[in-house]
């Protein structure tokens, strides 16, 4: 794989909650140069963003819900709202999480459909990634929130915010991706800071990787290391 295919494969992702406007606007300077997939911010610098990377082959990518999942319906749906009205083409949204535990499965699936909703009527439509959160997941319920996610219409299943006690594993992605159908597509994310992992993620079925170390995957990359 050489750096411009890894770069396009890669979400250059910077969420700690203390980020600020400089280290968004350096984010956004170092998508430009690698021509990363996207970035991926917080909400409050998705029209900074939008602002810098404007008319690049960059997209905006934002949270909803994150990281928790918690949030009321209503709530993730505003701000689904908010961010395409502010520009963002990318959604990662993070999945009811209270309700999948509680077996809710209909709150589950309603959630979805509706921000899936909202992004195929944006004009471009807007992907939508849902965030499944494993690290909390059986094994069965993983295979079943995949089932919902595609069946709603979503774009990508997730395996995790970062946020989380657990990150992206080589074992969720090859069940992730047995699981979906070959149209929706899987993004690992969370703790991928070696070129190795990220290699073995893609391997074993992810087509997004979302991680901060973007530039120092491509730098081992290009050093072979």
């Amino acid at each position: 794989m050489n750096r411009s295919d890894l770069a396009k494969r890669i979400d250059h992702t910077l969420l700690r909650p203390t980020s600020t406007c400089a280290e968004v606007e350096r984010l956004c300077e170092e998508a430009l140069q690698y021509h990363f997939a996207s970035v991926c911010i917080q909400p409050c610098w998705v029209k900074i963003a939008v602002r810098h990377l404007e008319g690049s082959d960059v997209a905006v990518g934002t949270v909803v819900g994150f990281p928790l999942g918690a949030n009321m319906p209503a709530v993730k749906l505003y701000e689904a709202e908010q961010a395409l009205a502010a520009g963002a083409n990318e959604l990662d949204m993070v999945i009811a999480l209270p309700a999948l535990k509680s077996g809710d499965w209909r709150a589950v699936r309603h959630e979805i459909e509706q921000i899936a909703s909202l992004c195929r009527a944006a004009t471009p439509p807007a992907i939508l990634k849902v965030i499944i959160e494993c690290c909390y997941l059986t094994q069965e319920e993983k295979i079943r929130a995949t089932h919902v996610v595609v069946e709603s219409g979503a774009d990508f299943v997730k395996t995790s915010t970062g946020f989380g006690e657990g990150g992206a594993t080589i074992e969720d992605v090859r069940l992730l991706r047995s699981a979906a159908p070959p149209h929706l597509k899987v993004k690992a994310a969370g703790g991928i800071r070696t070129l190795s992992l990220a290699l073995e993620l893609l391997q074993a079925g992810a087509d997004r990787i979302g991680t901060s170390s973007g530039v120092i995957l491509l730098q081992q990359l290009e050093e072979g290391t």
